[in-house]
């Protein structure tokens, strides 16, 4: 659980899970393609096929308050979209 953090489960990647077989992971910043690729095999038991990565940087965030404005700033993440061979599945609700 070093690398991958959580997967991301949402409307848009369960309907390219459905038709592209594609997944979408929160992953360590430092991690790298391969690293990525041997998690992924390791705890679904699957075949990766490609590995797609995304920085993000953090988003700067204002708020208007009676004491004043508070200024602050969103996460920076780093997200990996995983494309797997024809045949094979991810099931994040099997353990539901």
């Amino acid at each position: 659980m070093g690398i991958i953090k959580k997967p991301m489960v949402t409307e848009k990647m369960n309907l390219q899970g459905e038709k592209l077989n594609k997944y979408a992971f929160l992953v360590d910043k430092k991690a790298n393609k391969l690293q990525i690729r041997e998690a992924v095999e390791g705890m679904y038991d699957v075949t990766v096929e490609s590995v797609n990565v995304l920085n993000y940087g953090p988003k700067l965030k204002r708020r208007y308050t009676k004491t004043g404005i508070q200024d602050g700033k969103t996460s920076a993440y780093k997200k990996a979209i995983i494309t797997l061979i024809e045949g094979d599945k991810i099931d994040f609700y099997s353990n539901i």
